[in-house]
């Protein structure tokens, strides 16, 4: 790397800089290039060519301070040559406070090198990259087009069926349905409007073109009257429940009605659910007019901010919750989220380096802030600041480009074309004044559409272009690395940071900026515009006087009366709860088949063949000789040392008495590879004086071993302190010196009669196999295993190749305080595949049994993930030595074998609390519930007759282990003693062994034993068991069991094995006639209507007849 350095003096008063850069001759290299400065540089005009390709990085920096005026200036200073590209040297020559100044530029494209290696394999990750972005964008762009289609179905104002053309007093009706899930409804919506002059009758919203009171939509509607209604008061609306399940409900946020004569709005706020399994469980409310205070409420204001900001503010969100009645397309949002994401990929690469090399400043050059290996630099957070600006100011731009769009052809408000439809008499000069009124501010004609849409393909074609080009040079591994910070940073843009920012928005305009006449969700569908609706009184004034009185057709709407209601809300809620068993069921059926997937494969079917094979190998059981499972002396285990194990742990002649190649490091069996060295770990105690009324028999105690009387002392060969005078291997001298667990890298070990230091003195079987023999009999002459030894240690190390297992080896022979000696083994193996409602119920969640089963999976799950990663760390050392090595130093694999046997425990108890837990599906079926009910009732009865049969099973613990501990084996330790008992409870014993051990004392404890515990303990158990299962079955809810025979019902009926009965037919015949049955009263305004009626046909009639007498006459 060669630099190029001109400090700012040598700059001053020039304009421009020209730099040349040529490639030196093998002879201008020896006359040039050496240490020291050349007066006469080689420049010429020549066009020379280069052999090797090279990079230039260019960049500024400057020395500034503040004068007086605040203006930036730059004399008596003076750029050092030892700046770089992280940091500025200054010289001053006065004591002014100075900074520096640096232009950041992103380096440029070496487009030679690009064309030569643009090959797809070599860079399949970018390419990759842009075509499935490119795919992504076509996919959603034609998703898009068939939603902005769906959408143009639910804009327009629909003059209600029932209006009559005799009508001449209007009002728009703007229906609001909420965004919650199943908001929508099917049901037929009523509604009665009250005002001070006069109420509606019955009306029902209902449109036949259209599906109204979608999830989340604005229905518009035109109600038409005979005559104003004054100042509206409240609104009497219902639903008849008609829907089918869950779209029968409805939820309703408000309802805005204006008076089209007078322009006059009135508010009707709900915010409440309309449906029989929710809420209160009503279908029909009266809404008051909501008073100003009502309409500035804070929540109802963030409410309705929040959804509209994030409907219609958030560029991603809004392509599938965008407002029907925006004239900002999806097709266009999309197009700009495109543009977006392609441009921020080509700022992100391009100042990709940069934002790397930032992190290698050191701590003096900049201010860092650091999360473990993750550092986050000043220079990092510019960087991205520059980055998200440049990326913002393109997306802005297309984003109000396509917003202020004039359509092609001025268009008639729907409020207009629904009143031109019902009054044809509306002048055309008043929809032509209409299409020339616009709301204010600025909008571009729709040509301009072309240029929005011209600039998305330059900005897209040119980011793509440098996009690719940058990512042939990064290389493939480097762009991956790219593509992971660029999908990060997009998903938290996506879900972070602009919800965030939306939100804050949202809570402080609804906080400060609270405008009660200010509805975003409204104002398309609200024309301001005075509608001219009394052009046609002449007509209208005519058509009054043609008759005597207005008859009208009675509505009737199926009203349900609280009988009814009740009926459909126990219907309603068993099918709710019907659907959550199901939906219960299939997630926890997946979530144990993932649990068991993932616990299952932890678990190795050759696990145990692995074990079997190197237990029969190694304890070489099946000899009579040196069986090691049968050792009971000194001398049997040093025999089974010399002649048995030093034979098996390194790879002998094969039975054709070929050499074992290609086997260095194998043991005897030729399969598992032994990794480094086997370690023999002695274990001592000091020797102690004995007691005083002991001293007269021996003067040394040696006790069982403690750790508080552990020796701890080095010695010589022979276990003495001087110096011997005979010289013996380094290996031999090592085994009479203590180390600790630190040297050794070992931990505690736990045996059968006691528990083991990690320290010790350990011989390690390392050389040929006569090397190994020949020390193992010095050993054994210098007496390294006496009477104060009491453990000893084999630990190996194994790798299985052919099954991938690892195997910790751990013999262990106890040599007790009373001569006794005892061997155990324990063989690990492990798979190191890492190589390659508590809110709601506070207090009362413990009361249930269910909850702490949730702790139990939750606590296991999250330890599980715990003790993974430190397995995980654990083995990732393991491995790294291994490499290291390649296995031929010895690796403790101790600690890891711990580590693995805790998640495996855990892995078991996380499946036990799982699968057990599949129990509480039952709790809908009577039988199956009867259980945990009787639990839950008995329980604490049980806890109760628990501590007593405690007490009198420890009783009987005492008494077995006090009279029979030097008889019986069973009775060895309390332990054992109560593992024999609860046998006994279970009716498993050898009585000839009892009586054995005691002739009367035996069958007299067994005797007393068998009447106490298993005859009247376990009959107070059963006893109890039975009586509140008893009590359960009297008491049980027949409501909640009446689930499964619903349940079994509606799936006969759905795949057509059953018919309807007559009971059903009965049923369905009653609910018609309550639904067309009418009380006599209840028709009487109707038949009023129906003799007014006739009354003004008579009279019509009777009018006619004079008019044509009158004619005659003239």
């Amino acid at each position: 790397m060669y630099t190029y350095f001109i400090d700012n003096q040598q700059t001053s008063g020039h304009q421009s800089i020209i730099f040349g850069l040529r490639e030196l001759n093998t002879t201008e290299s020896d006359n040039y290039c050496f240490n020291s400065s050349i007066l006469t540089p080689p420049i010429t005009n020549e066009r020379f060519n280069f052999t090797e390709n090279y990079e230039v990085r260019i960049y500024t920096s400057g020395c500034y301070y503040l004068d007086k005026s605040n203006q930036w200036q730059s004399d008596g200073l003076r750029v050092g040559r030892n700046t770089n590209y992280y940091e500025t040297q200054c010289f001053s020559t006065h004591l002014t406070t100075f900074s520096s100044g640096f232009q950041i530029l992103p380096q440029s494209v070496n487009w030679n090198y690009v064309f030569a290696n643009a090959d797809f394999i070599q860079n399949k990750t970018i390419y990759l990259t842009i075509i499935c972005v490119s795919l992504c964008y076509i996919g959603l762009i034609i998703f898009a087009r068939w939603k902005d289609k769906k959408d143009i179905e639910k804009l327009g104002v629909t003059p209600l069926p029932d209006n009559q053309k005799s009508d001449e007093y209007f009002y728009q009706i703007l229906v609001f349905t909420g965004q919650r899930r199943n908001a929508g409804t099917k049901s037929k919506v009523h509604f009665v409007l009250s005002g001070n002059d006069d109420s509606t009758t019955i009306r029902t919203f209902a449109d036949p073109h259209r599906t109204i009171f979608q999830r989340g939509g604005i229905d518009a509607f035109i109600l038409a009257v005979p005559k104003s209604l004054g100042l509206l008061n409240f609104i009497r609306i219902w639903h008849d429940n008609t829907g089918q399940g869950s779209s029968s409900s409805w939820f309703l946020k408000y309802l805005i009605i204006r008076d089209l004569q007078t322009m006059e709005k009135f508010h009707f706020i709900s915010q409440r659910w309309f449906a029989v399994e929710k809420d209160d469980g009503k279908i029909e409310r009266i809404l008051p007019v909501a008073s100003e205070m009502e309409k500035c409420d804070f929540s109802y204001v963030l409410s309705k901010q929040s959804y509209h900001s994030i409907s219609d503010s958030h560029l991603w969100f809004s392509i599938f919750s965008r407002p029907p009645s925006s004239k900002f397309t999806r097709v266009q949002r999309c197009t700009c989220c495109f543009v977006l994401i392609i441009i921020s990929m080509f700022l992100n690469i391009m100042y990709y380096d940069l934002k790397n090399e930032s992190t290698t400043t050191n701590s003096t050059s900049s201010i860092s802030l650091s999360f473990g290996s993750v550092s986050i630099t000043s220079e990092q957070v510019i960087i991205g600041i520059i980055v998200e600006l440049f990326a913002l100011i393109p997306s802005l731009l297309l984003v109000q480009l396509f917003r202020r769009l004039r359509s092609r052809q001025q268009q008639i408000s729907p409020l207009r074309q629904a009143l031109y439809k019902m009054k044809s008499s509306l002048s055309d000069k008043d929809i032509d004044e209409n299409k020339n009124k616009h709301k204010s501010g600025l909008t571009l004609a729709w040509w301009w559409i072309f240029i929005a849409y011209g600039l998305c393909i330059i900005l897209v074609g040119v980011s793509i272009l440098f996009i690719i080009a940058r990512g042939i040079e990064f290389g493939d591994s480097k762009t991956q690395k790219w593509l992971i910070s660029i999908i990060s940073g997009l998903f938290s843009s996506i879900l972070l940071t602009q919800p965030l920012k939306i939100l804050c928005l949202a809570i402080f305009f609804a906080y400060f900026c609270r405008n009660s006449n200010d509805d975003k969700e409204a104002n398309e569908y609200l024309d301001d515009n005075q509608v001219n609706l009394d052009n046609d009184e002449e007509y209208l004034h005519s058509k009054k006087n043609n008759r005597l009185f207005t008859y009208r057709p009675p509505i009737r709407a199926n009203r349900l009366n609280e009988a009814e209601v009740m009926c459909a809300r126990d219907r309603r809620l068993k099918e709710i709860q019907m659907w959550s068993i199901i939906r219960e069921t299939l997630l926890y059926i997946c979530f144990l088949s993932l649990l068991y997937t993932v616990i299952f494969s932890n678990c190795q079917s050759n696990s145990y063949s692995q074990v079997k094979h190197l237990q029969n190998y190694l304890l070489n059981s099946r000899q009579m000789d040196d069986d090691y499972t049968k050792i009971s002396t000194i001398n049997q285990y040093w025999n089974w040392l010399e002649n048995s194990f030093i034979s098996n742990i390194r790879a002998q002649e094969w039975y054709n008495g070929d050499a074992p190649k290609n086997l260095s490091g194998f043991i005897n069996d030729k399969s598992s590879r032994l990794i480094g060295w086997v370690t023999m770990r002695q274990l001592r105690i000091i020797s102690d004086l004995c007691p005083v009324h002991v001293n007269e028999i021996i003067s040394t105690c040696r006790y069982d071993y403690s750790f508080s009387n552990e020796d701890k002392n080095s010695y010589k060969p022979g276990w003495v302190v001087n110096e011997t005078m005979q010289t013996y291997s380094s290996s031999i001298n090592q085994s009479f010196i203590y180390s600790t667990s630190k040297d050794l890298d070992t931990y505690i070990y736990v045996g059968d009669h006691g528990t083991y230091g990690s320290g010790g003195y350990v011989y390690e079987f390392r050389g040929r196999s006569v090397d190994l023999q020949s020390n193992l009999s010095q050993l054994h002459a210098l007496g390294w295993i006496d009477n104060q030894t009491r453990a000893v240690i084999i630990q190996l190390s194994l790798y299985n190749p052919n099954v991938q297992l690892f195997t910790s080896v751990s013999l262990l022979v106890e040599f007790l305080s009373t001569g006794a000696i005892y061997s155990s083994a324990s063989f690990e193996p492990m798979n190191f595949d890492e190589i390659r409602l508590l809110l709601e119920l506070k207090g009362n969640y413990f009361r249930r049994f269910w909850s702490y089963i949730d702790v139990g999976i939750i606590a296991c799950s999250w330890t599980i993930i715990g003790v993974y990663i430190w397995r995980f760390n654990e083995c990732k050392r393991i491995g790294k030595l291994f490499n290291e090595t390649n296995g031929y130093v010895y690796i403790n694999l101790q600690l890891a074998s711990y580590i693995n046997n805790i998640l495996i425990y855990l892995f078991g108890f996380c499946c036990f609390f799982g699968t057990i837990k599949f129990v509480r599906l039952c709790r809908y079926s009577q039988r199956l519930s009867l259980f945990i009910v009787t639990i839950q009732n008995a329980r604490n009865e049980l806890i109760s007759f628990s501590l007593m049969f405690s007490i009198v099973y420890m009783a009987f613990v005492c008494l077995f282990y006090l009279l029979f501990v030097s008889k019986l084996e069973s009775c060895s330790s309390l332990l054992a003693s109560a593992q024999m008992l609860f046998e006994m409870t279970l009716m498993k014993f050898n009585a000839y062994e009892i009586s054995g051990a005691a002739a009367f004392l035996g069958p007299f404890c067994f005797s007393l034993f068998i009447f106490i515990v298993v005859f009247i303990c376990m009959s107070m158990f059963l006893t109890i068991i039975a009586d509140n299962f008893r009590c359960a079955r009297k008491n049980i809810n027949n409501d909640k069991q009446e689930i499964f025979p619903f349940m079994l019902e509606r799936f006969q009926h759905w795949i057509g094995w059953t018919k309807a009965t007559e009971e059903d037919d009965y049923e369905a015949r009653d609910v018609v006639m309550r639904s067309e049955y009418f009380h006599p009263i209840e028709r009487f305004p109707e038949r009023i209507d129906e003799l007014l009626d006739v009354i003004n046909r008579i009279y019509m009639t009777q009018k006619m007849e004079i008019s044509k007498m009158d004619e005659i006459d003239i």
